[in-house]
């Protein structure tokens, strides 16, 4: 069976095992300066001790890997830190199930529940039965890490705390002048919110036995030819549940379709988001409401084009007037709402498609270009 050797980080770099974190960091700090690759180069035995210093660097000044190495002997990216802390907790206690029973960790510690029933060790070394393994041994192969992962993750206990609604978007068409002048937009949104039921809490009080363990608080996990015997994701080993909701199924949320009504600034653009914060999905179990986002979709209008804050319009002049020059007038945004037309003064020699500009005529009052 192919195994991966134990490593000695703490004898590595030359500390105790209770050492502090700024412990761990000086011993590095000063081994790093003797086996750099720049102090001694060509030189294939510092090297290869330069990589083994920040290996164990690696592992023992990160708090979460080193709470894995110290549980099990050895680290794997495969390995949840969180199943390393509840072992060390003894998280994972309780009797033996199934042929083989549950394992000693590989310093001694508390019980994981490996059943290694039906598991054949042939696959690992080539058909041949591989050495028994002891308690505080070697590793394991990379096959067995990859289930370790499987174990580790599938074991948790699915959490039930607080957790915050999902933001939504809706795409809102308003018109030209609303857009440009402000003013109250509606809608209807289909949004997620707390059951009146049961609060948000998902369920109504009183438990029955877990439909997922049949309330013996395990349930067997298969991966290739081994077996694991594991905590129930979810009743958290305790063998029962709470009753769902009936309102929600034990969601915590409700469907609904309501109505919204909102104001629309003066000067909004075509393609603005506007965020209503709180308005999106209800949270769960007391967590926050997501967010409401609206993607405005200005109209346009036959007379005015507008871009940014700007507003165009094109006027016709006569060639006499564009020639020799004269004043006329011309509508506005004002001019939609009642007000009397704006004089414009048309220069000599006016060419046509030629820009003349109007100040403060264009929308939220930062200019407006006409065109004659």
């Amino acid at each position: 069976m192919a195994t991966t050797q134990t490593k000695d980080y703490y004898g590595t770099l030359g500390v105790k095992k209770s050492a502090t974190a700024d412990e761990i960091r000086k011993a590095f700090r000063k081994a790093a300066r003797k086996y750099h690759p720049d102090v001694n180069p060509n030189d294939k035995k510092a090297e290869e001790k330069f990589k083994e210093i920040s290996e164990a660097n690696d592992v023992l000044s990160d708090e979460k890997k080193r709470k894995v190495y110290d549980q099990f002997g050895f680290y794997s990216d495969n390995i949840d830190p969180a199943a390393a802390e509840a072992a060390a907790r003894g998280g994972y206690g309780g009797a033996s199930a199934g042929h083989g029973g549950a394992q000693r960790g590989p310093r001694g510690g508390q019980e994981v529940p490996f059943d290694f029933g039906g598991f054949d060790f042939s696959d690992f070394q080539g058909g041949r039965a591989s050495q028994q393994q002891e308690a505080g041994g070697g590793g394991f192969g990379g096959s067995f890490k990859d289930i370790f992962s499987g174990m580790f993750n599938g074991g948790r206990q699915a959490s039930r705390g607080p957790q915050p609604g999902t933001d939504l978007e809706y795409q809102v068409s308003v018109d030209f002048w609303t857009a440009v002048r402000g003013g109250v937009a509606r809608l209807e949104i289909q949004r997620q919110e707390v059951c009146p039921t049961c609060k948000g809490k998902s369920t109504t009080g009183g438990s029955v036995e877990c439909p997922e363990c049949h309330g013996s608080g395990q349930v067997t996990q298969m991966g290739g030819r081994m077996k694991f015997n594991i905590q129930c994701p979810r009743c958290g080993g305790s063998g029962k549940v709470q009753n769902s909701c009936p309102t929600c199924d034990g969601e915590g949320v409700v469907t609904k379709r309501e109505p919204l009504e909102f104001r629309i600034k003066a000067g909004t653009r075509d393609g603005q988001r506007i965020r209503l914060a709180g308005k999106g999905n209800a949270g769960i179990n007391g967590g926050p409401a997501g967010d409401l986002f609206l993607i405005i979709k200005a109209g346009t209008n036959p007379v005015f084009t507008r871009s940014a804050d700007d507003i165009y319009v094109t006027v016709p002049v006569t060639m006499t007037e564009a020639a020799l020059g004269a004043k006329i007038d011309v509508p506005t945004i004002d001019t939609h709402e009642g007000g009397a037309r704006t004089q414009l003064k048309i220069p000599p020699g006016t060419q046509t498609g030629q820009k003349l500009r109007l100040r403060e005529k264009g929308g939220e009052d930062r200019g407006a270009e006409g065109a004659g």
